[in-house]
């Protein structure tokens, strides 16, 4: 993602943000933006929000989800986007919103990568554990990378720990060399 485009969605995920927790809505909003930016990043639907035939408010009816009431709070904000032309952004804003989200729940994500697919215990020991460490609650996301070789590699935003038998090689292999 681009610095413009991040720097372009913030001030909107900041308003949809402090809408929402207002509202006391940030589970409601995070769904809603969520699937105005999946239907966004539809092909078909990118291409109809560049057609200068479609008014503002068929743009904004492309983009609300399913039973969205026309005087709602949500309808009114991506009404404000369509009128400044950043309904491109929503993906962007979704993004930041759910960090804004997470930080506000003191919920830290954190991305586990192991050589082979985790057991739930492990999952579970590795989320306590983390848990206890940031003082915080978890979400783990998994991926596999087979070129670990074994153990795993735990992304916690600042704070990377790499257990892996890859990093070890590696780690043994500089303290040789040197």
């Amino acid at each position: 993602m681009s610095a413009s485009v991040t720097t372009l969605a913030r001030p909107y995920a900041r308003a949809a943000f402090e809408s929402a927790r207002g509202a006391q809505a940030l589970a409601e909003w995070s769904r809603k933006l969520d699937t105005a930016a999946a239907i966004a990043a539809d092909p078909r639907i990118t291409r109809a929000l560049g057609d200068p035939r479609l008014t503002a408010a068929d743009q904004i009816a492309l983009l609300l989800p399913e039973g969205e009431a026309a005087d709602s709070s949500f309808t009114g904000y991506v009404g404000t986007l369509a009128a400044n032309r950043r309904l491109v952004l929503l993906a962007e804003i979704a993004r930041q919103f759910a960090e804004l989200r997470r930080e506000h729940e003191k919920v830290l994500r954190v991305t586990v990568r192991t050589a082979v697919p985790m057991e739930a215990a492990q999952a579970d020991a590795i989320k306590a554990a983390l848990k206890k460490r940031f003082e915080r609650e978890i979400e783990i996301d998994t991926a596999i990378d087979p070129a670990l070789i074994g153990g795993a590699v735990i992304d916690a935003g600042d704070v990377v720990i790499d257990g892996s038998v890859r990093g070890r090689l590696a780690s043994l292999a500089t303290s040789l060399a040197h």
